[in-house]
């Protein structure tokens, strides 16, 4: 397997990654860095907290979340070669952190339609990153973003990755944006739920 970076922080820090290959866009370290600097700031909510990968890819989002003290962590991909590479990533990653991962080999709108109960929620932060053009963002996110659907903590942050002219709109349902970071071609754009959402300002 092609390699996929490295945890950069915690527990697991300097542990190389597996990857897909293919079509597959690593999550690089610099996005990993801002991603996590954010969550980990104190601005967006509580940290550690449960963390669901969508469009897990190689999981490298949700490993490095597990080795900075997630508690949790739902690994949700649908590709054999991307669960396979998860598979392979969490068992580097040891038996300890490995044991606080769950995988669903799942399309990732039909998991959110399991709803929360079965689907291991609710969930703290959360990161939606399908391949760049890829038309399940936006449902994506307006199914995070009812708040029926029970997936995110009171104070839950829920972060998109896409190309940066491709944002998703600033309000959906019970989210609202409270952050927009580009970096390079890559734009991270930061949601909270309506009643938390006083904690972040939107920007770019």
């Amino acid at each position: 397997m092609p390699e996929a970076g490295r945890v950069i922080a915690g527990a697991a820090r300097g542990l190389r990654l597996t990857g897909p290959g293919g079509a597959t866009r690593p999550l690089g370290d610099r996005v990993k860095e801002v991603l996590f600097g954010s969550l980990e700031g104190g601005g967006l909510g509580p940290w550690p907290v449960a963390f669901l990968d969508l469009f897990a890819g190689s999981g490298a989002a949700g490993v490095e979340a597990l080795s900075r003290g997630a508690p949790r962590a739902t690994f949700v991909e649908r590709g054999p070669a991307a669960l396979a590479a998860i598979r392979a990533n969490l068992e580097r990653l040891g038996p300890d952190l490995a044991s606080l991962a769950r995988i669903e080999a799942a399309e990732v709108l039909a998991f959110l339609e399991v709803g929360s109960a079965r689907g291991g929620g609710p969930y703290g932060a959360v990161l939606v990153d399908p391949p760049y053009g890829d038309a399940t963002l936006g449902p994506a996110l307006v199914r995070l973003a009812d708040p029926a659907g029970g997936w995110l903590e009171a104070e839950g942050v829920v972060v998109a990755k896409h190309f940066w002219r491709s944002a998703p709109v600033e309000a959906m349902g019970g989210l609202v944006l409270v952050r927009r970071r580009r970096l390079g071609e890559t734009a991270l754009s930061i949601y909270r739920p309506t009643a938390a959402a006083g904690a972040g300002a939107a920007g770019s």
